[in-house]
C-alpha cells in the first residue's frame, strides 16, 4: 500500500479547499477571496438609467395617446406616473444612494416631466 499515490483532486471537475477556504473551483481559475460567489451589488447608474428610461417610455406613451384630451389631464396623469415611477426607485435604492444620485434622478425626472408640460402648453 505504501506505493500508492495520494489521490489529488482535479480542478475541471471539483473544488479544491484549504480548510474552509476554497483555492480553485472547476469554473473559475480564481480563488474565492478574488472573486466573491455569485453575490449582487447593485450600483445606482441602473437604478437611475431604470427611472428615466421608463419615465421616458411611459410619459411619451401616455403623452400620444392622451393628444386629443385636454392638457391638464395629460399634466395629471403624467405626473402620476413620474411620481410613482420615482417612488418605485426611492425604494429600490436610490433612497440609499449617495446624494449625488438622488438629485440627479430628480432633477431628470423634473426635466422630462418639464418637457411634457411644455408639449401640452398649447392645450391648457
Amino acid at each position: 500500500m505504501p506505493d500508492e499515490k495520494p489521490k489529488y483532486p482535479n480542478p475541471r471537475e471539483e473544488d479544491i479547499m484549504a480548510g474552509d477556504r476554497r483555492i480553485s473551483r472547476p469554473d473559475s481559475a480564481l480563488p474565492d477571496w478574488y472573486i466573491a460567489d455569485a453575490k449582487y451589488r447593485p450600483i445606482p447608474i441602473a437604478w437611475f438609467t431604470a427611472a428615466i428610461l421608463i419615465q421616458t417610455v411611459v410619459v411619451s406613451a401616455l403623452w400620444f395617446l392622451l393628444s386629443a384630451q385636454p392638457g391638464w389631464i395629460t399634466l395629471v396623469l403624467c405626473g402620476a406616473a413620474s411620481l410613482g415611477i420615482l417612488h418605485w426607485s426611492w425604494l429600490r435604492g436610490i433612497g440609499q444612494a449617495g446624494r449625488g444620485w438622488q438629485i440627479a434622478t430628480l432633477v431628470m425626472m423634473l426635466l422630462q416631466f418639464a418637457l411634457i408640460a411644455i408639449g401640452v402648453s398649447n392645450q391648457l
